[in-house]
């Protein structure tokens, strides 16, 4: 892949550059120091729903690595590190009693952080629900979302004021799509009804959570939330293909930046579900209680769709994008009369295209519409398949490539007026890949399975190199 954009671009000097990573993806120790079972242990034990039968059960086993994998973020001089609680570790059943151990990794992991000079940014669900609420419903069952708030409290109380940035929620439209609608997520759910329920008591514990956070820390306390905001483009001008692109919009989009930020719902939701549900879910005060001040919208960008008006999405066998493996079932609630069509590539190992200008115009939007509200990409990156080289490392052009262009085009943004405080690389090192297990890898920092050694590949000198000058060095400096 050669890049398409020059090098040589510079970033203010207080712009904030981290990582990110998630717990069940990282950590492993599944069952260790009173860990309880989370939806991923019980969805990856399921014969079929993850790739050759991984697991998290180990993972990049970051649990017993942390002081290496600390020094590893010195050493690629992160600002910031984004990691998120396991609820299990912390509270094994999701409701009811604490486990101090859990508790004390985080402290612990936050703490060494600091003494690095690394912001801890953490978010408090990454998709790893306790198998026991899931038992009693999950994200369907509105007390989920009460218990979300009272975790969050807690971890409040006990991380205090070492945290930077509190996100509540990461992606909250894979939870609800991929876990109860597509059901190549966690739990594994195929049912447009408890999607859409899902949709709206995720959005609730948002609110919960960040006012419980508030509450305990001071209402100047900064709360984020993390969307992974669609990029859909209408194959045509047409009424009907534009109609195509406002129902993936509307499903994919606006069903969380509605209640999030402007306090409501967008009745095109209500019309477009009215066949699957009443929402009858939804009760008085609760978008009161879902539109929390935020002091950062955290924005996941990676690719582009484009659809057209026709058969059913995917029904051409061509996916949408909705991040990991096909299903008969659509995650796309509500867009039964939605084609997605193939992008030209280049494209990544997980079948994305690869398109920068798609972030600009993300953001430039999020500018035009949310003019007061600062961002910060949250996550970015891309899959290939990496090889040790006989040198003994790990020279991913392509990753290089990708990071270059993507984080060019942030800076485009901001010189176009889009407030963007902050860019983290997903991932900082290879893990599960959820429905993909250990077959994609993210990191700039290379996992050797067997052996579980780190080693910083190319890209992770390349991003190096870029926090060191805050200007955008060339891609082909990180081979040197």
């Amino acid at each position: 892949m050669t890049t398409s954009r020059p090098s040589g671009r510079q970033f203010p000097s207080d712009f904030l550059w981290g990582s990110a990573t998630a717990s069940y993806q990282i950590e492993g120790a599944f069952d260790e120091d009173g860990r309880g079972p989370s939806i991923w242990d019980t969805f990856s034990r399921t014969p079929g729903k993850v790739l050759d039968g991984d697991t998290g059960d180990v993972a990049a086993d970051h649990y017993h690595r942390v002081p290496e994998d600390v020094a590893i973020m010195k050493d690629l001089g992160l600002q910031a590190y984004r990691f998120s609680i396991a609820w299990p570790r912390v509270q094994p059943t999701g409701s009811g009693e604490f486990n101090q151990a859990g508790l004390d990794f985080y402290v612990d992991l936050a703490d060494r952080l600091i003494a690095a000079g690394i912001k801890p940014v953490v978010t408090l669900y990454h998709w790893d629900l306790p198998q026991p609420l899931e038992d009693e419903g999950g994200w369907a069952n509105r007390q989920t979302a009460v218990q979300f708030g009272a975790y969050a409290r807690k971890l409040a109380e006990v991380l205090g004021d070492r945290v930077h940035v509190w996100t509540t929620l990461n992606e909250p439209w894979c939870s609800a799509f991929l876990g109860y609608a597509s059901g190549v997520h966690a739990p594994g759910v195929t049912d447009d009804a408890t999607a859409l329920a899902a949709v709206h008591h995720l959005n609730l514990a948002h609110g919960l959570a960040g006012r419980a956070i508030k509450d305990v820390l001071g209402e100047d306390t900064p709360i984020s939330v993390t969307l992974n905001l669609h990029v859909t483009r209408a194959a045509t001008d047409s009424p009907q293909d534009i109609e195509a692109k406002r129902r993936i919009d509307t499903i994919a989009n606006e069903v969380f930046l509605g209640p999030m930020l402007d306090g409501e719902y967008p009745k095109a939701v209500f019309a477009d579900t009215e066949h699957i549900t009443d929402w009858s879910f939804v009760q008085d005060g609760d978008l009161e209680i879902i539109k929390v001040p935020l002091a950062l919208l955290g924005v996941n960008y990676y690719s582009t769709g484009r659809v057209q008006h026709g058969t059913p999405a995917g029904g051409d066998g061509t996916p949408g994008p909705d991040g990991h493996r096909s299903s008969v079932n659509s995650p796309w609630v509500g867009a039964t009369t939605v084609e997605w069509l193939a992008q030209p590539g280049p494209h990544t190992a997980m079948g994305w295209n690869i398109e920068p200008q798609g972030l600009v115009d993300l953001l430039l939007e999020m500018r035009d519409r949310y003019p007061s509200l600062p961002m910060a990409i949250t996550e970015n990156g891309a899959a290939f398949y990496d090889e040790v080289s006989a040198d003994g490392r790990v020279h991913d052009a392509d990753r290089v490539a990708y990071l270059h262009d993507h984080i060019d085009a942030v800076g485009e943004a901001i010189e176009r007026g889009a407030d963007v405080r902050g860019y983290f690389v997903w991932s900082l090192m290879d893990n599960f890949e959820w429905s993909y297990g250990y077959d994609r890898r993210f990191g700039v920092v290379r996992v050797d399975y067997d052996t579980l050694e780190r080693t910083v590949k190319d890209s992770g000198l390349w991003y190096r190199e870029l926090l060191r000058t805050k200007t955008i060095p060339t891609p082909e400096s990180a081979a040197l």
